[in-house]
């Protein structure tokens, strides 16, 4: 076993210590806040709900939703008025085991901070909300040890990997007009477009790699965060029936958007969100198309795909199809919401503008099969991109020899709490360039939410 091997094996060691010793303290902490209570108090009623100890076990810390719980009822107040806080945070070690260009493990994580607000509930103006979301990254992005140009931890990279600094990516307004239809105009992200039930999550909950997150022959069209407006069409239960986006077509997570907004043109988007009802089980069947005015002269940065800075021939505008499904095999007849079963990710885009010109992804996941884990989930996927033959001669001039690109991510997500999910993730890749070995990615995703 050479050094490197050493250090790999230490360093996960010393990971599973460290979570062994946070996850013991906190029961041993539950125990002792018991005891002390019961010892010194009669019987741990008002005399004791001062304390400190004695509220972290009458809160119920394994049990509670969020690790700070109602804040002494000031969070479910808020909710009443109409203002809901969430925050989590999303933290990775993962690493190269082997193959790719840099066998190295990384910890890398990013935070989100969202504020839902209902002026209605507010007194202020009937049917208007209004979405901020706050995020950031830290740590060492593990973009380009892979050789693929799809990342293995998207979230992990947004929202730039220029900076660590917090970004306010959704400044969103809402406005229904009925329980059915409304309108939209502000900052919003897209990494919200394109759901699906087993495939989707924001890289947080689910998969982890951008070919399971979203569908990537999307993303050179539509920016991560930017200014917009559109309407929507909502169906049964809520949920969106059709979206109509008009957007700058340039990201501005870093700035307010307005300087450069339509500058170089405008994005549209649509989608479309059918339930259906096959073999007696939900599902759903999305078809999506996005259209860029934009003039194309080069691969640009982008943290949902990793591509050189290199020029590419003119073109005027750009464009993608997609469409994605997930449909149930098996539903819960205890619990609704419980259950597991396929997905699938098509699309074609412009070659003469998008690296990716045709993409394909299947899998399976949902709820844990596994007695007595309620909570948890699983899938497996697999995705085929194939590289625009019009780009490739651009692309090896910066990478060498380019085919086209696939991988295999399977997670199993164990909810040790309610507040507190831990996810081991494994992902075999066969980066697009020919020179790259397959690359076995490994690690462990946290989530603590707040």
């Amino acid at each position: 076993m050479n050094g490197r091997s050493h250090t790999l094996l230490w360093r996960i060691l010393q990971s599973t210590l460290f979570t062994l010793f946070v996850i013991v303290s906190l029961s041993r902490t539950d125990v002792y806040a018991e005891d002390w209570c019961t010892f010194t108090s009669d019987p741990c009623d008002a005399t004791c709900d001062a304390d400190a100890f004695c509220l972290l076990s009458e809160s119920d810390l394994w049990t509670r939703s969020q690790l700070t719980g109602d804040w002494a009822g000031a969070r479910s107040g808020l909710t009443e008025q109409g203002v809901t806080v969430d925050a989590d945070a999303t933290m990775f070690y993962m690493g190269v085991a082997s193959g790719g260009l840099k066998q190295e493990f990384r910890f890398s994580g990013h935070n989100d901070y969202v504020i839902n607000m209902d002026l209605g509930k507010m007194g202020l103006q009937k049917g208007m909300f209004v979405k901020l979301r706050a995020e950031h990254r830290y740590g060492e992005s593990l973009a380009g040890a892979t050789g693929a140009l799809l990342p293995s931890n998207v979230v992990a990279d947004l929202p730039t990997l220029e900076t660590d600094h917090v970004y306010l990516t959704n400044v969103l307004f809402t406005q229904m007009f009925s329980e059915k239809f409304g309108v939209f105009f502000g900052k919003l992200d897209t990494l919200d477009g394109d759901v699906n039930a087993f495939a989707h999550g924001r890289g947080k909950t689910q998969f982890s790699n951008i070919a399971f997150v979203a569908s990537p022959i999307v993303l050179r069209t539509a920016p991560y965060s930017t200014l917009g407006a559109g309407f929507v069409i909502l169906g049964e239960g809520a949920e969106p029936l059709f979206t109509f986006n008009i957007l700058n077509p340039t990201d501005t997570a870093r700035t307010s958007g307005f300087d450069e907004l339509f500058n170089e043109g405008v994005t549209m988007v649509g989608e479309l969100r059918l339930p259906t009802e096959f073999l007696g089980k939900p599902g759903h069947q999305l078809f999506g198309a996005s259209w860029s005015s934009r003039d194309y002269v080069a691969l640009s940065q982008d943290p949902r795909i990793i591509l050189p800075n290199v020029p590419i021939a003119r073109a005027d505008g750009s464009w993608s199809v997609y469409w994605n499904f997930d449909q149930y095999l098996f539903v819960d007849p205890s619990d609704a919401s419980r259950g597991w079963g396929v997905f699938g990710r098509a699309g074609l885009a412009d070659p003469n503008t998008n690296p990716i010109a045709w993409f394909l992804s299947c899998g399976v996941g949902g709820s844990s099969m596994i007695r007595g884990r309620d909570n948890d989930s699983f899938g497996v996927g697999w995705y085929y991109s194939g590289t625009s033959s019009e780009l490739a001669p651009f692309l090896q001039t910066a990478l060498g020899p380019i085919g086209d690109g696939q991988g295999v991510e399977m997670y199993y997500d164990i909810a040790v709490t309610p507040w507190l999910h831990v996810t081991p993730d494994l992902q075999f890749i066969m980066p697009a360039r020919e020179s790259v070995d397959t690359a076995t990615v490994a690690g462990v995703r946290a989530r603590v939410i707040f």
